[in-house]
């Protein structure tokens, strides 16, 4: 029988956005710089409202998401932090750097994708923030009055698609809330920064998975796509091919693979299942609950991935990887036509507010 199942998703790859997910996060955490770094030192004013930004998350290769953010914030004259890459490290930074009064607004900048919860961790060198990995904290740590937010406080994550995981908003509330009820506020939008048009705006985002190596052609997949959407007037198979903003607010497209792996150590070798083919493997994963649950989850359907196997002794190895096709629709401002909605994050349509 099966001992152990050691279930890993790997990190997602992406060219920008917050779908890019620090990949070898852990090992690169390490050697990224613990020190805060502090922009604006020279404006730095505690006084009743002042916000405050929290840069929680550093960049990897060629992508600018976290640069982007901090410049975006910096140019709108914010104060800036910069080094701290868990919800536990910000909470204490609240509650010692202030001056007796709160502050009005607390931007929070992390990538976020609806398959790993959020690249926030909830303490240093701790877990990603998800649903699961919150309770824990929330139920190991004590929680405590922050000096440094008060009930006009607004607390606005921009976390790409949080404002749809209305569950996780209402738990990322409990750390904050205690004697004093902060709003807390995301989109369920994708956070743009550093556009070719602007320097911050939101997208919608729409996707179609393939297996990886394995698509069956642009065609194909823009008939997939349209007939997940068909109320949207897109010319899918052109959005699909347009890698970069063509014009401001017009569709474009990027691709990015995720990969899951799990490993199952059975007590002796007679027991290993023989998988020969993809339909058999799936028919594995299906059967049990743990890795179905998991891939449930992901609402990606099990077909969209490529799997593979490896045995080593009575070691089981199941890959799977799939591509995933982001299509981006920019949010524009129905009033002022031409240009992008403008970023109030009292807009219900745009921000979720807990």
């Amino acid at each position: 029988m099966k001992s152990a199942i050691t279930l890993v998703i790997l990190s997602i790859i992406c060219l920008f956005s917050c779908q890019k997910a620090d990949l070898n996060e852990d090992e690169n955490a390490a050697t990224a710089s613990s020190v805060v770094s502090i922009a604006n030192d020279d404006n730095r004013n505690m006084e009743q409202g002042t916000s405050i930004v929290f840069i929680a998350g550093f960049d990897e290769d060629d992508n600018t998401y976290y640069a982007n953010a901090s410049a975006h914030f910096k140019q709108q004259g914010y104060f800036v932090v910069q080094g701290l890459y868990s919800l536990n490290e910000i909470v204490e930074y609240l509650d010692l750097h202030q001056s007796g009064k709160s502050y009005a607004k607390i931007h929070i900048v992390s990538h976020s994708n609806p398959w790993r919860g959020m690249s926030l961790k909830t303490i240093k060198d701790g877990e990603r923030i998800t649903a699961k990995s919150l309770d824990t904290y929330l139920k190991t740590h004590k929680r405590r009055l922050i000096k440094g937010i008060s009930n006009d406080t607004n607390i606005i994550f921009h976390s790409c698609g949080l404002g749809e995981n209305t569950a996780l908003l209402t738990q990322l509330k409990k750390v904050f809330h205690q004697s004093t009820q902060p709003q807390l506020i995301a989109s369920s939008y994708f956070n743009v920064f550093g556009g070719k048009y602007a320097a911050h705006y939101l997208a919608k985002p729409y996707y179609v998975f393939y297996p990886t190596g394995q698509s069956k052609g642009p065609l194909a997949l823009s008939k997939e796509i349209a007939t997940d959407h068909p109320d949207k007037q897109i010319n899918w198979r052109e959005a699909l091919a347009i890698r970069e903003e063509p014009a401001l607010g017009e569709v474009y497209s990027y691709r990015f693979n995720i990969p899951v792996e799990w490993e199952i150590v059975f007590s002796n070798t007679s027991e290993m299942p023989q998988l020969e083919t993809p339909d058999d493997i799936m028919d594995f994963i299906a059967e049990d609950e743990t890795m179905a649950t998991t891939l449930f989850e992901m609402k990606i359907p099990l077909e969209k991935y490529r799997w593979t196997i490896k045995v080593k002794e009575n070691v089981l190895k199941i890959s799977g990887k799939t591509t995933a096709l982001c299509v981006l629709e920019p949010v524009m401002n129905l009033e002022d036509v031409g240009n992008y909605a403008t970023l109030n994050i009292s807009d219900k349509k745009l921000y979720t507010n807990r």
